[in-house]
């Protein structure tokens, strides 16, 4: 590998940001979401209903009326059909039109004739997730270690890009004493070389790679706090949007789910999912939801400043190491790609390696 990698920004960066179909992306928290309830979400630039039904179950649905247009989840739902606001056309959860007040029984079309478009969607671990694609067979869901069902917090922040940008933003790890620098959290002054180990995931866990289980670095004093010492930590990431954090000390764990969902073209929503077993772990929400939303917008804030350089079209470098999971992310993202237009499962290309960068 070259120690500096010369590109041209639309080689290096995707500024198109192609949003990669045929996986799991997240929607929302389960909490967010009572029995008899709707909501809208924008995905990959599609419109859909996720909802509830009065049994518990979630479903989602297109959110527009084949009639006109109308987005449905701004009519009514009983707890079993949705009915849209500008005509009354009902359809159950299954996306099946059950009734269409306007026609007569001689009248084409009839209900029976009619179809919304039904997503796959799956409840987990506290998070709601949507498939966005028409494969037969999916992937698994991503989920954290078993300890995540102990305690749970959830924020969300969008950020003005692609996905490309967001994720290749929030992977960085170099960046903490910058971005995230802080009087009584970290500084400059705190960098030193850092040595770590990769391996590719295992088909079974999907696309991606892994920061083989380690001992957290000195300057993580977060975890020293929070979990009462250094802790050992592993790190995944899956193509497309998904990185799972697991830190583990003789006593407690922490972990964090970090997902990227696509709006569409030039905005994404950033869900950072935290999972612990520390003991009166509820009172420390407050507290931990002020860090957690503080963290995510200074990293909000620095991919915003990328994506306005970038406006530009500078030429741009890639370095060794600290660069490295970059090239990784457009690499696994490119054999994604191919194997979709191949019809063939994906082929992870990487390899065990150790890398080392200053942070």
């Amino acid at each position: 590998m070259d120690s500096v990698a010369h590109l041209p920004a639309n080689e290096q960066l995707d500024a198109s940001g192609v949003m990669l179909r045929e996986a799991w992306y997240y929607a929302l928290p389960s909490q967010a979401l009572a029995r008899g309830a709707m909501t809208h979400k924008a995905m990959l630039g599609e419109p859909i209903l996720i909802g509830r039904d009065s049994a518990g179950a979630v479903f989602a649905l297109c959110d527009t009326c084949p009639h006109r247009g109308t987005l449905l989840s701004r009519g009514t739902f009983n707890g079993r059909e949705v009915q849209c606001a500008y005509h009354g056309w009902r359809f159950a959860t299954d996306g099946q039109c059950t009734a269409i007040p306007s026609q007569t029984a001689d009248q084409k079309p009839q209900a029976a004739d009619i179809h919304a478009k039904r997503y796959r969607v799956a409840e987990s671990q506290g998070n709601i997730w949507v498939y966005i694609g028409a494969a037969k067979t999916l992937p698994p869901i991503p989920q954290v270690p078993a300890i995540g069902d102990r305690q749970q917090l959830h924020v969300a922040m969008t950020f003005d890009c692609n996905i490309d940008l967001a994720a290749i933003g929030l992977m960085d790890p170099a960046h903490g004493a910058f971005v995230h620098r802080s009087k009584l959290w970290r500084s400059e002054d705190s960098i030193h070389e850092k040595r770590k180990s990769f391996s590719p995931l295992p088909e079974s866990e999907g696309l991606g790679w892994r920061m083989d289980r380690h001992v957290a670095s000195s300057n993580s004093r977060a975890y020293r706090i929070f979990l009462g010492g250094a802790p050992e930590t592993e790190i995944s990431y899956r193509i497309p949007s998904v990185r799972i954090e697991h830190a583990h000390t003789a006593k407690y764990d922490y972990c964090g789910l970090t997902a990227c969902t696509p709006v569409d073209a030039t905005h994404t929503e950033v869900h950072h999912v935290m999972y612990w077993n520390v003991p009166l772990g509820g009172l420390l929400r407050p507290i931990v939801r002020a860090f957690a939303r503080r963290f995510l917008d200074q990293d909000r804030r620095a991919v915003m400043a990328m994506v306005e350089g970038l406006a530009f079209n500078p030429t741009t470098i890639l370095v060794q190491d600290a660069d490295t999971q970059t090239r990784w992310y457009y690499r696994l993202k490119r054999e994604a790609l191919a194997a979709q237009m191949e019809n063939r499962s994906p082929r992870n290309p990487l390899q065990r390696v150790t890398l080392s960068w200053r942070s």
